[in-house]
């Protein structure tokens, strides 16, 4: 499917606020509300939207620690390590990538400290070589 400006438009306007009425839509992209939702329709239909979603908000206080990890394996234990990964509610995202690592983790700790405990359990886990942590200082560009 390709995409027209207009339906760049509605995206990006989805993008920043999804629950935006329709007719706010149709008003900042000068159309019709029956336009927007016809395009809805076929984004959706087309699986270019897969869905709506609720996105928690993170706590600018600095309470909080990020860090992405990469992660090496042993031969076929990636599916050992991720189950095991998927249990830490400190795990946000986990990515498969190519390169130096074989997972790229993102974790929230509520501390250095327990940052540095959950990285001493991923260590630890069978099949796990080394693991290489990032602390993210600051966020430039957010766009998720």
């Amino acid at each position: 499917m390709t995409l027209d400006e207009l339906d760049r438009g509605l995206l990006a306007l989805l993008q920043a606020d999804a629950r935006t009425p329709a007719a706010d839509l149709a008003r900042r992209l000068g159309v019709a509300r029956t336009t927007v939702l016809a395009r809805l329709a076929r984004l959706e239909k087309h699986g270019v939207i897969a869905g709506y979603t609720v996105r928690l908000g993170r706590d600018d206080d600095g309470a909080a620690v990020e860090a992405y990890v990469g992660i090496s394996v042993q031969p076929r234990a990636g599916a050992g390590v991720t189950a095991r990964l998927a249990t830490l509610p400190e795990l946000r995202q986990l990515s498969s990538v190519s390169g130096e690592f074989d997972y790229l983790a993102l974790l929230r700790a509520d501390s250095t400290a327990r940052l540095d405990a959950v990285l001493d359990e991923i260590g630890g886990f069978d099949g796990v070589l080394k693991t290489t942590t990032s602390i993210v200082l600051a966020r430039r560009i957010d766009r998720t």
